[in-house]
């Protein structure tokens, strides 16, 4: 599914990722069946964190891949456990795939995007 990294780079925005890593876990920590607390969802929240916060400013083509990929790999595993909790919503589906199109895999965050439950009629879907 990913690009060619040339071409990626160009829509790999690290430090907007850390700005909609911020709204999910608004999102997410308001949840409360399952509560949160209990789901493996902090911890991952946690590693996003890690990875995204040294951004404030997008770092060269290749490291900017590389960090995008790590990031990848965690949020795909957030999206199997809030599929596993059943948190649905149209603001956290679409707040998914906004995270995915920061690193360059929007046509990834618009599929992942419908299983945590944006709508697939939303105006703000490609």
């Amino acid at each position: 599914m990913s690009q060619p990294a040339p071409h990626r780079y160009a829509f790999i925005n690290l430090p907007h990722a850390h700005t909609i890593l911020g709204r999910l876990v608004q999102r997410l920590a308001s949840q409360q069946e399952p509560p949160f607390e209990e789901t493996p969802l902090p911890d991952l929240l946690a590693e996003l964190d890690r990875l995204l916060r040294p951004y404030v400013e997008d770092p060269p083509a290749e490291e900017a891949v590389r960090a995008a990929d790590a990031v990848a790999v965690v949020t795909r595993q957030l999206v199997g456990e809030i599929e596993s909790a059943g948190y649905q919503g149209d603001r956290l589906g679409q707040s998914v795939r906004n995270l995915f199109e920061c690193l360059g895999l929007a046509e990834e965050g618009a599929e992942l995007s419908l299983r945590c439950g944006e709508r697939p009629d939303s105006l703000l879907r490609p």
